[in-house]
């Protein structure tokens, strides 16, 4: 969900970048070979499941990999695409039945699709996909505030809204038929006497790994394992959902956003029969879960229903399986305070590192920058023998941490200035922020990300 806003030019931030600092082991080790689960405090315990290191011997009969990833989300599947472009391969666990298709779509600005054209699947979205020209901002009673073009700005802005269905899709489809594993949820890593790592699923197959890779999502027990705290929860909640127009969608391709006090929305054609939307609220607590279609779909139209009606026409077009309400958490990774990305040969990519608001519609770019940047270093440690896989999985940290901590602050800050309910700043902000002061050129400014093909 991209909720990048022309306010972002009020919170461009100067970070000091200072180094990681070295950490202590985060794992705790034991002799015996048992698994240990247990349930993260505060956590249903069917959704996020503790994980222990152990050091054990390796049996024979264990199923032996060079490079498992755990996740077949967007960072796991990009990762395992690009590594097999430079001829490594990979073993995905995934803990569902299938893809995760589930969900609406997301914003790719032009670092994301050099990614994907890196991976060599950008044409093949690009076809599917409306390209979106500029952005519209509107206050909550339909005036015009701003309006912009994004090549106006900067010629080599790309934007467009993909399905997240049709990118998990897309990816798969680039890796042997084997490449994927369904239903293998990971119960257990243990460490071999070798240093390798022993995978234990939920179903009692143990996999030997030498290189792990984590891109199991914001509630990743990976990273719990690396000492990482749980995602911090932002004061904020969506709702986002895909309209669907069989006839064809009338809109014209450019993102809309509309501020309210306290509540904010927007929506962008994503194909000729398609629009997502969003609907971004403040609330005290995350709340209960949600997944009664009817129930969102009432609660998201009570938002804005003084609002443009088109946004009431969306949410009535939008499909029950296309509907969902999600709380808005991050993480912070702190200098010197923070676990590095890697410890040992276990890395983290995408979510499982760093969670991020959707403010500056980085999530997925970043994600996808990521595994460029981590495929390039272990391609190099693995084919040359010049440095070691844990001297590659430091410098992957090394290198994206610069990147990552300041998008996520920024993101951060981006959200709490949009969601203002003050009616003296909202005024301040329609009247004479947004439509004065606002430029669109430091509002993208962190697209220009640059990396060379694989």
């Amino acid at each position: 969900m991209a909720l990048s806003s022309s306010t972002l030019l009020l919170v461009k931030s100067h970070i000091s970048l200072s180094s990681f600092s070295n950490p202590s082991l985060y794992f705790s080790k034991r002799t015996s070979s048992k698994p240990q689960l247990g349930g993260l405090p505060g956590e249903n315990r069917n959704r996020v499941r503790r994980i222990s290191l152990s050091i054990i011997n390796a049996r024979a009969d264990d199923r032996k990999e060079d490079i498992v990833i755990v996740g077949a989300g967007i960072a796991g599947l990009a990762t395992a695409v690009s590594l097999q472009r430079l001829g490594i391969r990979t073993l995905v666990l995934e803990q569902g039945e299938s893809l995760r298709t589930g969900g609406t779509s997301l914003t790719l600005f032009k670092n994301g699709w050099k990614a994907l054209d890196a991976i060599g699947v950008g044409n093949d979205l690009r076809s599917q996909f409306l390209e979106i020209q500029g952005m519209a901002i509107k206050s909550e009673d339909g005036r015009e505030l701003r309006s912009f073009r994004f090549k106006d700005e900067d010629e080599s802005q790309e934007v467009r809204a993909v399905e997240r269905r049709v990118l998990l899709e897309t990816l798969a489809s680039r890796l042997p038929p084997d490449a994927i594993s369904f239903s293998s949820k990971l119960a257990n890593i243990e460490r071999s006497e070798n240093g390798e790592m022993l995978l234990e699923l939920e179903d009692g197959i143990c996999i030997s790994a030498k290189i792990l890779i984590a891109c199991d999502g914001i509630r990743s027990p990976v990273a719990k394992l690396m000492g990482f705290p749980e995602p911090n929860y932002v004061g904020h909640c969506a709702f986002r959902g895909l309209a669907y127009f069989p006839e064809g969608q009338p809109f014209e391709p450019k993102v809309n956003y509309i501020y309210g006090k306290g509540v904010r929305a927007g929506y962008v054609p994503v194909s000729e029969t398609k629009v997502y939307w969003f609907i971004c609220y403040n609330s005290s607590s995350p709340g209960p879960k949600i997944t009664d279609p009817s129930i969102l779909r009432q609660q998201a139209e009570q938002l804005v229903r003084n609002w443009p009606t088109e946004l009431i026409n969306l949410i009535n077009l939008t499909p029950d399986d296309t509907i969902i309400r999600t709380s808005l958490v991050d993480r912070w990774l702190w200098p010197s305070i923070s676990p590095p990305a890697s410890t040992g040969s276990i890395v983290l990519v995408g979510d499982a590192w760093h969670p991020m608001t959707p403010n500056l519609g980085q999530g997925a770019c970043c994600a996808l920058e990521d595994s460029i940047v981590l495929t390039k270093k272990l391609a190099e440690a693995i084919k040359s023998k010049r440095t070691s896989v844990e001297d590659a999985l430091k410098a992957y940290g090394s290198e994206r941490w610069p990147r990552i901590f300041p998008l996520t602050v920024r993101a951060y800050l981006v959200g709490a200035l949009l969601q203002w309910d003050n009616p003296v700043i909202c005024a301040l902000r329609d009247n004479i922020v947004v439509p004065k002061l606002v430029r669109l050129g430091p509002v993208l400014e962190h697209t220009n990300f640059e990396f060379d093909p694989l």
